[in-house]
């Protein structure tokens, strides 16, 4: 139980109240500076990474390249999730997110300090990739660890306010990130390409000190001293991924088609868009980061509703929710940008990055956590959702800018198709739902503590199945 006592044979730690505490911190600490770090490249991709590290194309070749960049770090992530992962359920989720975390700041503001193509030629964008495959591989462990820390910690029924504590920290680094381009993108152009962009990625260094402080007070979880007891008393060790692998694969394949439908929604709703506008609407780069900003604030708001709504009607209910009202936006939204009109532009990223994608994401936490038990858990949410980011959440503004700027006309019309797509992929995992399956025989052992099988992890969706067999 993820609320369970500690025994005398691990470390008791601080009282519960005080340990969920250090918990959100350390969660919403650590997603936010994530999130800070992967906007603020992908922004920088879409508008200055293509003439300083690749001004021997176009402009438009440029920002395929750069988004290119972009995307070899989502390649990256599947390796950090399942290395990472495995490890996190072997040494323990704290240790992980320790090393995680320094690895994505150090990355990052070695990014700040790279010489341009100009200066040292082919080297400043193959260093470039190099750092953005490291931050991709500190980040592919990221999301999972801080989700199964804050599922791990919480009672039953706040699994869904707790489990969104790392989606409040993304929409909090989205704000952050997208206010510092805000700032970055209302300099002149000179200021910029010269030495404005290095400054946010520079700062990096000084928010992993910080964050490093604040995670190393973490406890550990308390489902992870269980899950080790239990092996201990079978006298076996496991390896997490074989495990996965063998006995967890339907899970995995639920955890996998949610990551894959979510990110395509969402980085064509927060990172395609900005390149949208300034390249094929001649809208300047400071609306559309203005409206992410705007939403991101929006989110701040969104993200705690849905994790209630998660605890009151069950994750599964609100993720489908999300996934069905992004297929009726994937036209409109189109529509909305294409106006040119500021205000418009705004309300239409608002819906988009501000309420939609919190949808989705806010129940994630509880829902992805509880496809698996405690001894594989971090490696099966870490395994699925980062081989769906590296598919689609890296490639979906790739194609969306080859569909674009291969017709005579801009249409997007296919953007709007792979919108859907999306997100009938993300309705479709939720339909699967391992989590709500009721268990079929009791002849798993019970927990000691809780007097239930050690394996079931509910929340409301699994409740009610269990209470109607």
């Amino acid at each position: 139980m993820a609320n369970a006592p500690h025994t005398a044979a691990q470390d008791p730690g601080p009282p519960p109240a005080i340990a969920r505490r250090r918990v959100a911190t350390a969660t919403i600490v650590g997603s936010a500076l994530e999130w800070y770090d992967f906007y603020l490249y992908a922004s920088m991709a879409a508008l200055v990474f293509g003439k300083i590290f690749f001004p021997q194309t176009d402009d438009a070749a440029g920002t395929m390249a750069a988004f290119a960049t972009f995307a070899a770090g989502f390649l990256a992530r599947p390796l950090g999730g399942i290395m990472f992962g495995h490890l996190a359920d072997r040494i323990g989720r704290r240790n992980v997110l320790i090393i995680t975390f320094v690895l994505m700041g150090v990355s990052t503001g070695l990014i700040g300090l790279l010489p341009t193509y100009d200066s040292v030629g082919v080297v400043a964008p193959i260093a470039l990739v190099v750092l953005r495959i490291f931050q991709g591989l500190g980040s592919g462990a990221e999301y999972a660890s801080a989700a199964v820390v804050a599922y791990e910690h919480a009672d039953e029924n706040r699994r869904g306010r707790q489990g969104a504590w790392p989606a409040l920290g993304l929409n909090l680094g989205l704000l952050l990130s997208s206010l510092t381009v805000t700032v970055l993108t209302s300099l002149d152009e000179e200021t910029l390409l010269t030495w404005g962009w290095r400054v946010p990625f520079i700062a990096s260094f000084a928010l992993a000190g910080i964050g490093l402080w604040v995670r190393r007070r973490v406890p550990e979880s308390p489902d992870f001293h269980d899950s080790k007891k239990k092996q201990e008393r079978e006298a076996a060790k496991q390896l997490p991924f074989v495990t996965l692998l063998r006995k967890q694969r339907r899970g995995l394949l639920v955890v996998l088609a949610v990551s894959l439908g979510y990110n395509a929604l969402s980085y064509i709703f927060k990172t395609f868009s900005l390149a949208y506008l300034a390249d094929f609407q001649d809208v300047s780069a400071s609306v559309g980061a203005f409206g992410i900003t705007l939403a991101s604030a929006t989110a701040i708001v969104a993200v705690p509703f849905f994790g209630w709504a998660s605890d009151r009607f069950g994750s599964r209910k609100v993720l489908a929710g999300g996934g069905i009202a992004s297929a009726l936006f994937a036209f409109p939204f189109f529509v909305l940008l294409d106006t040119g009109n500021s205000v418009v532009i705004w309300l239409c990223l608002i819906i988009a990055t501000g309420v939609l994608a919190p949808a989705m994401f806010a129940p994630q936490g509880s829902f992805l956590s509880r496809q698996f038990p405690a001894d594989v858990r971090v490696s099966g949410v870490g395994t699925g959702r980062e081989i769906g980011a590296a598919l689609s959440g890296g490639l979906a503004p790739l194609a969306a800018l080859a569909i674009v700027g291969a017709s005579a006309t801009n249409a997007t019309w296919g953007v709007s198709l792979i919108l859907i797509a999306g997100a009938v992929v993300v309705v479709l995992g939720s339909v699967f739902d391992q989590g709500a399956r009721p268990v079929a025989s009791p002849a798993v052992p019970p927990d000691s503590d809780t007097g239930r099988p050690s394996d079931r992890t509910p929340d409301r969706d699994d409740t009610r199945v269990s209470q109607s067999h």
